[in-house]
């Protein structure tokens, strides 16, 4: 691929996953805005991850008949009209209804980009491709909390989305400039695989092990800035957002981690010494010290994604079954996770304080540990068993 389809390709995915993750720092002020409850307030990041959960699988489909660059296209051109709707929102109502076609915009824009990517590498820069693109996902997380939380420190909240909304535009405007792909080839999803692979006792346990993670991961992110606003700190929308550098970790941990693996004895104890620190950074974020918090961010990151890089090459090595079923499974109980988690435990924060909220977070790690250490026992899948 030459390298400048490849950085449109970049840029486009930095937007998607800036647009997913661009209100969570500004949620204390959006919630002030439109007068709503934290709670209420939170859903504004839930209605973008629901759909997330199950989306690819139906853009695969569509896949079958459009190429991945015209549905780039159209979902990229929809995506800036909505985020420029989004400045403008009279309402909470129509914002949250917004953010929920954004949910849906989103998934088509990243099942494409993958799809585009995997069709289009030269043989054997496939792993480097992709590793790219992991990179950008993380790139954009970060980037959408920081460049929002400064768009509304210097000017306001609506100030941000233009932005975004004239950056997915341009970004558009560049995707016209890809070269054209061949269609891809998907398989009708089979009811029967999907049993199959829920059966093995090894993938259930990742799949649990995931959704309790990215609860938890989700989870904080959303409601930190709640707990920063609570603790009287000063901090303005960009101080708030510079508060999730530590996400950034995640670029160096996805890195190390096989690394990390062949010094402590394979994939199931790296995995299991993922949500020991991601579990233990919590208490770093009990206290009202700032500096504590920062650092424990990156703590946090760290333990997280030294789950989420091993975990879907363990599936995939381990799990007996349709690979394409066996990942969008992942993906699907990834988002879920996120999805209630960036919902729910806001009520307990809300009604019993944040050493309570804190310390539910810790009972999923544990519950996710739970999954992980069952893996050093649980049966593994008997080769050719498979029958599609």
């Amino acid at each position: 691929m030459p390298i400048a389809q490849l950085l449109i390709t970049i840029y486009c995915t930095v937007l998607a996953f800036s647009a997913i993750h661009a209100p969570q720092p500004l949620l204390p002020t959006l919630q002030a805005a439109f007068s709503v409850s934290e709670p209420k307030a939170s859903l504004l990041l839930t209605a973008t991850l629901l759909p997330l959960a199950v989306a690819p699988i139906a853009y695969g489909f569509v896949l079958q008949r459009v190429s991945s660059r015209q549905m780039l296209v159209v979902a990229s051109g929809l995506l800036a009209l909505t985020q420029l709707a989004v400045a403008i929102a009279p309402t909470f109502e129509i914002l949250l209804g917004l953010r929920l076609v954004q949910g849906l915009l989103i998934p088509a824009i990243l099942t494409a980009l993958m799809t585009y990517l995997a069709a289009s590498a030269a043989p054997g820069r496939t792993t480097r491709v992709m590793a790219g693109y992991v990179a950008a996902t993380v790139m954009g997380g970060f980037l959408g909390r920081a460049i929002a939380g400064a768009m509304t420190t210097a000017a306001s909240w609506e100030a941000a989305f233009l932005l975004f909304g004239i950056a997915q535009l341009l970004c558009t405007a560049l995707l016209l400039r890809l070269d054209a792909d061949p269609q891809a080839g998907f398989g009708r999803l089979d009811r029967r695989a999907v049993g199959q692979i829920l059966r093995q006792p090894r993938a259930l346990r990742v799949y649990g092990a995931i959704f309790c993670a990215f609860f938890v991961f989700l989870s904080l992110l959303t409601f930190l800035p709640f707990r920063l606003v609570e603790l009287e700190t000063g901090l303005s929308d960009l101080g708030i957002s510079l508060m999730y550098t530590g996400y950034l970790m995640g670029v160096v941990t996805a890195l190390s981690a096989l690394r990390v693996a062949d010094r402590i004895g394979g994939v199931v104890n790296t995995m299991l010494l993922g949500i020991a620190i991601f579990a233990a950074s919590l208490a770093m974020f009990l206290g009202p010290w700032l500096a504590v918090i920062f650092v424990g961010m990156f703590v946090f990151c760290a333990g997280m994604f030294l789950l989420h890089a091993l975990a879907p090459g363990f599936l995939n090595q381990e799990v007996d079954g349709d690979i394409g079923v066996v990942n969008g499974l992942y993906i699907a109980f990834y988002y879920a996770g996120g999805a209630v988690g960036s919902w729910l435990p806001g009520y307990l924060y809300h009604g019993l304080g944040w050493e309570a909220y804190v310390a539910s977070l810790a009972a999923m790690l544990g519950l996710a540990g739970y999954w992980i250490w069952g893996l050093r026992s649980a049966p593994r899948a008997e080769r050719g068993t498979y029958s599609g």
